[in-house]
């Protein structure tokens, strides 16, 4: 499976503990293409249709027509095995969003 930079696929993320994200949801991956070629692993945020819009680490989009939000708070490496299908990608304008939230958020 060929994975890009800002494209949204279904991931299995159970296992988890404490206040981690769970269950198979959506996520977006956030790693650069470089690494998503040579690494078995991969950075993603996970999408919730829980709504926060006052939440200044979360990106409200739309995912395959639903309304969603990108949680940049739960931003986490998981093995590419978790993935399973592409069901959407980032917009051009969203990406660039993105960058700029994980960058104030990270440094």
């Amino acid at each position: 499976m060929k994975i890009r930079r800002y494209e949204i696929y279904f991931a299995d993320l159970n296992p988890t503990i404490g206040s981690e994200i769970n269950k198979m949801r959506p996520v977006v991956v956030v790693s650069q293409d470089a690494m998503n070629k040579n690494l078995e692993t991969i950075v993603i945020c996970p999408l919730t249709s829980k709504l926060h819009p006052n939440w200044r680490t979360r990106l409200q989009i739309k995912c395959a027509t639903k309304v969603a939000e990108i949680a940049v708070d739960q931003i986490c490496t998981i093995s590419k095995q978790r993935l399973s299908k592409k069901i959407d990608q980032l917009s051009e304008m969203k990406a660039a969003q993105l960058r700029k939230l994980i960058t104030d958020m990270y440094g």
